[in-house]
């Protein structure tokens, strides 16, 4: 009895000769001619130089699954010359096999890897997959131990820094970025720029990091501490440095490339870098304590990010603070606390209408209520996969349609039982003792005696957050 095919090749960089595509192929063929299995041109599927540790990353392999599932059914089996080949992941081998065996009834075969249709077949099968993935994690470690050589020899093995580009495996200057580097390690080691300044320098000019993010001081600091400005590469074989930048696994070595700073002007800046850390360090460590109840509930009304102690009693946006953000955002912190006061009182003293407040005696039904919460956080959360494994070509329109509606079907429903627990929720007083409670709020936050902890967590209790935005002169507050 004669069946369709399709045969799945994939070869990565690290593969010997033995398996080739042109290898492998011949090898399908030959075993397609001797069981009886019509192979068509339009199912041979090849990804080349790719590794085979995530499905999603191979192309054809996930064109290969979504040509699977096209009604009527477009092959039988899938031939691969090992199953290493098909997935080096259990997970992925597992997750795929059962997708093809449960929706269009097609198998996997490795043409290399007899594998009788018995109880056996399932360990047996599970062994060769654990002994793919032992091969593809010491494969890993192997990799590793090249570019810890590579490094000590000074060659490049990461993203090109900003100040270069990459031509054929080595780093060149990009002359615009290079400019650059060169007038921010010079306005810092000369004091005429912080941090921050050259940040927002940077974003004025138009400037962009290689990720295509603002420059905040961060990057600029990461930028003033890369060796590789000075003719170095930097490789950390346990990972990121995490702006770690003496972490002692890290391997520095003389690079192949041509520096961009002088060695005067990098030993300047870092000078300057420890000054200031023997100046400011122990007063910044302090102002990370509780100086105001506001702390982590006010946000810039131009950027959505944080208010935080910017020091001299001063609250700041974030992101200006690192150059990110282009308003200011500063402000009293007495008078923040000020104008948050005042808008509560005229809420509890014009009695306007509160929506909600949880009754935290009510335990059990408040954890039924967040658990209801997390399951509409978690059936998002897989609308968003589907919709990701629709543009990847694994569903059809139709599927992908069908599974959307299920799940929007069952969000609707949670929904409608959160719904219904609100009027459990609401305190049994009703409005009048929630506007005591917000009077009893106001009362700890105006009292010179209360303890700043026992103000910052009364504070959190009632509100949620507060939107402050200067230039409209707005100020909104959402309660819990």
């Amino acid at each position: 009895m004669w069946q369709n095919g399709a045969c799945y090749i994939r070869v990565s960089t690290d593969d010997q000769l033995e398996f080739s595509p042109d290898a492998q192929l011949r090898a399908l063929k030959e075993y397609a001619k001797k069981n009886n299995i019509i192979l068509s041109k339009q199912y041979i599927f090849i990804d080349e130089g790719i590794s085979g540790r995530k499905a999603e990353k191979r192309p054809e392999f996930m064109r290969m699954i979504a040509t699977a599932k096209t009604k009527p059914k477009p092959f039988d089996v899938i031939l691969v010359h090992k199953f290493d080949r098909f997935a080096r992941s259990r997970e992925d081998s597992v997750v795929y096999k059962s997708l093809l065996k449960r929706e269009a009834d097609i198998r996997v075969v490795s043409i290399t890897e007899t594998i009788e249709d018995d109880k056996f077949a399932v360990i047996l099968e599970a062994m060769l997959e654990a002994m793919a993935e032992y091969y593809s994690l010491n494969l890993a470690e192997e990799v590793k131990k090249g570019m810890t050589e590579k490094a000590i020899k000074g060659g490049y093995q990461s993203t090109p820094p900003f100040g270069y580009v990459l031509v054929d495996k080595q780093l060149v200057i990009e002359p615009t970025e290079a400019g650059f580097i060169k007038y921010l390690f010079s306005e810092f080691a000369n004091k005429q720029m912080g941090l921050r300044q050259l940040a927002k320098h940077a974003n004025e000019l138009g400037f962009r990091s290689k990720r295509g993010n603002p420059f905040e001081n961060r990057t600029v600091e990461y930028i003033l501490h890369n060796p590789v400005y000075i003719g170095k590469v930097r490789w950390t074989p346990t990972g990121r440095t995490r702006r770690n930048y003496h972490n002692p696994d890290s391997i520095i070595a003389d690079g192949t490339h041509e520096p961009i700073i002088d060695m005067e002007t990098w030993e300047k800046a870092h000078d300057v870098m420890k000054t200031q850390k023997e100046l400011y360090g122990k007063r910044q460590k302090s102002t990370a304590s509780r100086k105001t109840w506001l702390k982590g509930l006010v946000r810039c009304g131009n950027c959505g990010n944080t208010l935080v102690w910017s020091g001299y009693q001063y609250l700041q946006c974030n992101s200006y603070a690192k150059g990110a953000c282009k308003v200011s955002h500063a402000i009293l912190a007495k008078n923040l606390e000020g104008l948050v006061l005042t808008q509560l009182k005229e809420t509890f003293t014009n009695n306007l209408e509160i929506s909600i407040v949880p009754n935290s005696q009510d335990t059990a039904l408040n954890t039924e209520y967040d658990f209801l919460n997390e399951r509409i956080i978690k059936i998002e959360a897989r609308q968003n996969r589907i919709r990701e494994a629709y543009e990847d070509g694994v569903y059809t329109l139709d599927e992908y349609k069908e599974r959307r509606e299920s799940l929007e079907d069952e969000r609707k429903k949670i929904r409608s039982e959160l719904d219904s627990m609100k009027a459990n929720l609401i305190h049994p007083s009703g409005q009048e003792h929630i506007i005591e409670r917000m009077e009893t709020v106001y009362n700890f936050l105006t009292d010179t005696e209360t303890d700043m902890d026992i103000k910052y967590k009364t504070a959190h209790f009632l509100i949620n957050k507060i939107v402050f935005d200067k230039p409209q002169q707005l100020l909104e507050i959402e309660y819990k």
